[in-house]
């Protein structure tokens, strides 16, 4: 074996154009894979990192989605195309999912979640022609458009406690009092051109249309400057659930008593219209059934039903969130979860952190996916160039393998020549290209470089553009171009295999 390798750095030295060609295109392949990878690393892990501190915890507790549909704690995606707005629908066992989670072992901390979006103004009514504006050049993202957010009064703010309070103080319980975070103090002032301070009152509208009054008594920064997640603002519970729509309507059922009568389907047409006894025939006589005509406006203007069913809901949550001893254990833990609740008919669903932000997890998974396919396709390329400058370099050499079989050299012999020139020249070519890789990330780590724009934060899972690569990359990469490498070798290897003294005499 020593002597074919020595053989083969010979061959690699002699053959000068087509080694350093080969290796170019190994060197940038390698180098682009590891560069690529180690961005979306970056990303991936401050995505993980921002939300499990800040916002999903290690698992969030939904109810069971409708078809079509996918629910995170930033609201309801859905295929579904309808007139109305989704809103999160509240846990409706939440009893028996607390209990379930106290008897889990792994869970350090809990707390619930209300999430709602809304835009903020101190106008008596929020006017959005402002976008038309071509002075301001405003866009959506520009507009102190925020999510909402409330968690349960003592264990939320145990279980997120790194928000940065720069001025003010938390909502009062029981209040209409929010704090804002310093971006939406800047979409307020782009917007409406007015200041947003601690002390002011300000209208809160939602998509649905409900608006509530508010007083704002806080500002902090994310706990992440470099955040992806959208711009937020703070609340008690009782405000958020104004805004989510959780009132007692929205769960209210009730069923009819045992003694009444089903059967309507049984009945005929006569039955309803016909003759003398039909249902209807003395309901204008029938005073009992209706009442008096002056009871009409008593009861058609009756509207205490209707306003108890409008109040919000106080015991009404969108989501449990945990976090756990072994944050690593979480996705055991979701599908342990997700079991026990179907054993127990228990309408919920365990997600990780990524499925509980997937609004951008989902967003960068998807860039993922577009560079991995891009990346696939560059090193098809790079490998159908390798292998007909193999193919070539094997025509090239024809007399040579011709008086290596001639001297003696088996089939075996030459096999393993080429294929251990092309796993030295893939290796040294890839070291080179980590190398490479790693220089280029080193420099632009050092510039720190950031960006501001708010939907490029959402599509690239944060503001800070940095490389973060892992001995994992590295060595996934190493051997996909060593495989790469050895296929499309096979092809040319079979091209010298059959080449004969003869043959390679005939030619010379």
């Amino acid at each position: 074996m020593k002597d074919i390798i020595k053989l083969a750095l010979r061959n690699l030295k002699e053959h000068k154009s087509k080694t350093l060609i080969i290796s170019m295109f190994v060197l940038f392949g390698v180098a682009i894979v590891i560069m690529g990878n180690s961005f979306l690393e970056s990303v991936n892990r401050g995505l993980e990192k921002d939300f499990r501190a800040n916002v999903t915890g290690d698992l969030a507790i939904s109810v069971i989605p409708e078809k079509g549909t996918t629910i995170d704690v930033f609201g309801v995606n859905s295929t579904n195309i309808t007139g109305e707005i989704p809103q999160i629908p509240a846990l409706t066992d939440l009893e028996k999912i607390e209990k379930i989670l106290a008897e889990t072992d792994g869970i350090k901390k809990q707390s619930k979640l209300i999430s709602a979006q809304v835009i903020l103004s101190k106008d008596a009514e929020i006017d959005l022609s402002v976008m038309q504006d071509d002075d301001k050049d405003l866009g959506i993202m520009d507009l102190p458009i925020s999510m909402l957010f409330a968690g349960e009064t003592g264990s939320f703010w145990e279980l997120f406690p790194d928000l940065k309070m720069i001025e003010g103080h938390y909502p009062t319980p029981g209040t209409n009092e929010i704090i804002v975070d310093t971006r939406v103090i800047e979409g307020f002032v782009k917007t409406w051109d007015k200041t947003l301070e601690v002390g002011d009152e300000v209208l809160m509208a939602s998509m649905g249309g409900v608006i509530r009054e508010a007083k704002v008594v806080g500002i902090f920064k994310p706990a992440n400057e470099y955040s992806a997640m959208f711009q937020s603002v703070y609340c008690e519970p009782g405000l958020a659930r104004s805004f989510a729509e959780l009132t007692y309507a929205n769960s209210f059922s009730q069923e009819l008593p045992d003694s009444v009568d089903l059967s309507i389907s049984e009945l005929t047409e006569d039955d309803f219209f016909g003759g003398d006894d039909d249902m209807f025939g003395d309901i204008e006589d029938d005073t009992s059934i209706l009442g008096s005509t002056a009871d009409f406006d008593s009861i058609l203007g009756d509207t205490s039903l209707r306003d108890e069913l409008n109040k919000t809901d106080d015991g009404a949550w969108q989501f449990v969130l945990a976090k756990l001893d072994n944050p690593h254990a979480d996705k055991k833990l979701v599908a342990a979860l997700n079991k026990r609740f179907k054993e127990e008919g228990v309408n919920a669903l365990a997600m990780d952190w990524k499925k509980a932000a997937y609004s951008y997890s989902g967003t960068v998974e998807g860039i993922g996916f577009i560079f991995n396919l891009l990346i696939i396709i560059l090193a098809i390329v790079v490998f159908i160039i390798i292998m007909n400058t193999m193919v070539v370099s094997v025509i090239e050499r024809t007399s040579e393998i011709g008086t290596m079989r001639a001297i003696g050299a088996e089939k075996k012999f030459v096999k393993k020549l080429f294929y251990s020139e092309a796993v030295i020249l893939t290796s040294l070519s890839a070291l080179a290209g980590i190398v490479f890789a790693f220089i280029c990330m080193l420099i632009f780590n050092s510039f720190n470089i950031a960006i501001t724009n708010s939907i490029a934060k959402m599509i690239l899972g944060g503001g800070l553009l940095h490389f973060s690569p892992t001995p994992k990359i590295i060595i996934t990469t190493i051997i996909v171009a060593l495989l790469g490498s050895v296929i499309s070798n096979r092809y040319p290897v079979k091209s010298a295999l059959r080449i004969t003294p003869i043959k390679a005499l005939s030619k010379e």
